[in-house]
């Protein structure tokens, strides 16, 4: 017997009215960028990137065979991932695990936009995420701030998973993807130089060590990760706003 698969019900689908404000989330983020007190409105959005990134690194460096030891983030939004070990692929591998802190968020953020297709994968990806969250502060977290902060956006995050509305759900789902795919942008100037200053420390900036591993200039793949950030952040909207 032929079946047919009945099409999802405009309640199981996220509506044109909610990829218009996406666009507009994400034009304002840009917007408050540039104001003096916008960064403090956006400032739990910062930190999520910031883990997100430095998740990136070491989850990154375990997949090639390293190990992660742990992860701090400064109340400035700044953060570090620490790991060491003989990784796969040699000098591919460590630039490799340069390009997993600035790729961490978007890549994050097109799976979140992604799942919020489905209220099921909506709430899945957000129990995942708070559940992560929580995880890493047993395991790799080790900054007093980011402990205190992640355990609390952890706990939120599984209490919107658990007790918000299926639309609600799906919604934050997008938010936070669409937030954590436009934080590449929040410090586009990391990714174009060769060096930073991180709680104190002058380090060589991601972009930096890809180039000193690869080939090619530091700027040329800064350009490639801003360019693939926002790439990924359009396929993925088309992706789940498609008829």
């Amino acid at each position: 017997m032929t079946q047919f698969e009945l099409p999802p019900s405009p309640s199981e689908k996220p509506g044109r009215h909610s990829l218009v404000w996406l666009v507009a989330a994400a034009g304002l983020t840009v917007l408050l960028w540039q104001l003096p007190w916008g960064n403090y409105i956006l400032y739990p959005f910062t930190i999520l990137a910031t883990w997100f990134h430095e998740m990136g690194h070491g989850l990154t460096a375990v997949l090639l065979g390293g190990k992660f030891h742990r992860l701090e983030i400064y109340p400035d939004g700044s953060g570090l991932a620490f790991h060491s070990g003989h990784l796969f692929l040699g000098p591919v591998g460590r630039a490799l695990v340069a390009a997993g802190g600035p790729m961490g968020p978007p890549m994050a953020g097109a799976v979140f936009i992604l799942a919020s297709r489905r209220q099921g994968t909506a709430q899945l990806g957000l129990l995942a995420l708070g559940s992560l969250l929580l995880l890493s502060t047993l395991l790799w977290v080790r900054s007093p701030f980011g402990l205190l902060f992640l355990l609390g956006m952890g706990l939120g995050i599984l209490a919107v998973a658990r007790w918000a509305s299926p639309w609600l759900r799906g919604f934050a789902a997008q938010f936070l993807g669409v937030q954590a795919c436009v934080s590449t942008y929040h410090q586009l100037d990391y990714l174009f130089t060769a060096s930073a200053v991180i709680n104190g420390q002058v380090i060589h900036s991601d972009s930096s060590q890809i180039a000193q591993n690869l080939f090619l200039p530091y700027w040329f793949w800064g350009g490639v990760m801003a360019v693939s950030s926002l790439v990924l952040l359009i396929t993925s909207l088309q992706l789940t706003f498609r008829d």
